[in-house]
């Protein structure tokens, strides 16, 4: 497939032109060394087909790759990188029948398939995020929109029932490891349904935190309105707080049909902007001199991600300003190692953007220096379920592909197929190999 029509070169710009002259030809040969070599000592398989219908063959033999136009897959590869690398799966300049397997291979080898002399030369080379993707408050609500934005029924193809957006936590047993806990992973393709999961994760981040009757909640990220619901029902008052006009709509029309909108109030808010001029409760005063309602539980799920390195210190400094005395915080975080985490923070990589601008995941080591440095919290309790992140996720796009006709009722043509199912599958690699990680943890004072 490539792109040919004028609607779908407007509507993907850039991606029916193929990198040509000099420069690109220098670093089209360069990205099919490093490529051939990198992939040579690996366990795939990668064709490489030519249109003199020569062929080759690399790889020590595993999970296949097949390059259909490998002029095309190596100039983009050369000129862009990892995006292009991206791209070129876009344009069906390559296919894999197991592409989650093949993925999950290179992203278990990542830090080391460039060779260590050339990832010195990194800085210079790789794109830097644009300024326009920065996750200020100017900035952040047309990142949140690029992708919440695009359609509840969208979402609801690949989504349970509880549209839950964030990993599910499958019924394994729990183990400790250095200082943390681990859950193991779940076996084979587990057959509890992902709504139970999903439901499982959001109670033990309320049990967690303290959640129950009475108690004051303010949850920054409202996804379609699960948590805020159940926690609800547990008796607590909950405030909760979206950039997403459409989770907007959606939430509040759950609440309402649920009967609690007594109990949740849904709120289109930054969480910079989360003040409270009400005098009722116990307040700590602003600077500014009005005053800051505080919250028994403060919860997060998956949000962080959104922040922006840049702006770790300001969002850690809200929850902070808002929890109230013996109160807890509650996240659910994608996290990555450290050094990968310093390695990459100033890269535009092929998930910013084409789903999430502005996006950048943290570690847990900079999430406890951030906390030290800017706040009085710490952490107190951590729960790692990667695992259980690669199964969420392999059920989703399981899904999405099943919804093909649906997706493509809804407006969206073949290669937001491919986008979306090459998100799915290359966020799946990134859990399933270990190279990222998806937390529940606990901040106290």
């Amino acid at each position: 497939m490539t792109i040919q029509t004028s609607r779908e070169a407007a509507t993907w710009p850039g991606l029916d032109v193929v990198p040509s002259g000099p420069r690109a030809a220098v670093s089209a040969a360069v990205a099919r060394r490093l490529f051939s070599a990198a992939v040579d000592r690996l366990p795939v398989t990668v064709h490489l087909e030519y249109a003199d219908r020569s062929g080759r063959v690399l790889g020590l033999g595993g999970p296949a790759m097949t390059v259909h136009r490998p002029d095309e897959f190596f100039a983009r590869l050369g000129r862009h990188g990892l995006i292009g690398f991206g791209e070129s799966y876009l344009t069906g300049a390559w296919e894999s029948a197991d592409l989650a397997g093949f993925l999950s291979v290179l992203a278990a080898d990542l830090p080391s398939l460039i060779p260590a002399p050339l990832q010195k030369a990194r800085a210079l080379v790789v794109a830097r995020p644009p300024r326009a993707q920065r996750s200020t408050s100017e900035n952040s609500r047309n990142n949140i929109a690029h992708h919440y934005d695009l359609s509840n029924d969208l979402f609801r193809t690949f989504l349970d029932e509880t549209l839950s957006y964030s990993s599910a936590l499958f019924d394994t047993p729990v183990r400790r490891h250095e200082d943390h806990l681990v859950a193991i992973p779940p076996g084979g393709e587990s057959a509890e349904s992902l709504a139970d999961a999903q439901a499982r994760k959001i109670e033990r981040l309320l049990d967690v935190t303290g959640v129950g009757n009475g108690t004051r909640l303010l949850e920054i990220g409202t996804g379609w309105g699960e948590l805020a619901l159940r926690a609800a029902r547990r008796g607590a008052t909950v405030r909760t707080i979206t950039l997403s006009t459409e989770q907007l709509a959606l939430a509040r029309r759950r609440v309402a049909e649920a009967g609690l909108a007594d109990r949740v109030s849904v709120e289109l808010l930054d969480y910079r902007d989360v003040v409270s001029t009400s005098s009722t409760t116990d307040n700590s005063s602003t600077a500014s001199g009005s005053t800051t309602e505080t919250y028994d539980a403060v919860v997060s799920v998956e949000m962080i991600e959104a922040v922006g390195h840049d702006f770790w210190p300001d969002y850690f400094r809200t929850l902070d300003r808002l929890l109230a005395p013996g109160g807890k915080v509650g996240l659910q975080a994608i996290v990555m190692p450290h050094d990968r985490m310093l390695a990459t923070r100033h890269t535009h990589t092929w998930i910013n953007k084409y789903i999430f601008p502005g996006g950048f995941l943290p570690s847990v080591r900079a999430i406890e220096q951030v906390t030290r440095e800017h706040t009085s919290l710490h952490i107190a309790d951590r729960l790692s379920f990667g695992s259980h992140y690669a199964e969420t996720l392999r059920r989703w796009d399981d899904a999405f592909r099943a919804s093909h006709d649906r997706v493509r009722e809804l407006g969206f043509d073949s290669t937001f197929e491919r986008m979306w199912h090459f998100y799915l599958e290359y966020s799946r690699a990134g859990f399933a190999s270990g190279y990222i990680d998806v937390e529940q943890i606990v901040l106290t004072r």
